[in-house]
């Protein structure tokens, strides 16, 4: 996995006030975290930021922190991210430092390939889970994780015991649980009908009682 490089600096002013200050300068507040290391606040351009995790890792991509710090050359994986309600422009960001010797847990896309049987018929493929966890080290985490459809009928369910993995790459589970399934446009239909007719009687008893009292 190719890895990109983000320009950091030690964060000074903290508080909701040193905030402002930094996003009127174009600038947002992270903090750098991991093992052995003592959680450490920085300076970072939310531009610099998407372009290093526009690749094809995304999410996911490797970074490497340039800057004057304890932070300064630490590979670090992006953990979590906040965006203004409104504007939709990034207020703060959270990295994990990685040792890239040693497997880590990351959120991993599902990617469904080919088209099923069932959908030809007129089925519709339904994603349960549209991301899985995934235990792999770092510089071996997978783009997506792919899921041939071509052979499912209606009716069909993917476990998560069914997907094959390539490589030292695990997904953490507890119980054998539903990723994607392809269910009949008509068995759709006819639980929203049901769903209606039941909503209509519980309409029409509560007029009949109003009428009573």
């Amino acid at each position: 996995m190719a890895e990109t490089v983000l320009n950091a600096s030690l964060r000074e002013r903290v508080g909701k006030g040193g905030s402002r200050a930094l996003r009127r300068e174009e600038k947002i507040p992270a903090v750098i975290y991991g093992k052995g290391m003592d959680a450490c606040s920085m300076v970072v351009d939310p531009k610099e930021l998407k372009a290093a995790l526009s690749t094809e890792a995304g999410m996911n991509a490797l970074i490497t922190l340039k800057g004057e710090g304890p932070f300064d050359g630490k590979v670090v994986i992006l953990k979590d991210m906040q965006v203004h309600p409104v504007r939709r422009s990034l207020v703060h960001a959270d990295f994990q430092a990685i040792d890239l010797t040693q497997k880590i847990l990351v959120m991993v896309p599902v990617l469904p390939v080919g088209k099923s049987e069932g959908e030809k018929m007129g089925g519709q493929m339904q994603i349960v889970r549209h991301e899985l966890e995934v235990y792999c080290l770092p510089t071996a985490i997978p783009q997506s994780i792919e899921v041939d459809i071509n052979a499912l009928n209606i009716g069909d369910v993917v476990h998560v015991e069914d997907i094959p993995l390539e490589g030292e790459i695990e997904i953490p589970h507890d119980v054998n649980f539903t990723v994607l399934t392809v269910v009949g446009v008509k068995a759709e239909e006819e639980e929203d009908e049901e769903g209606e007719e039941a909503v209509g009687a519980v309409a029409e008893e509560d007029a009949e009682e109003a009428s009573d009292e």
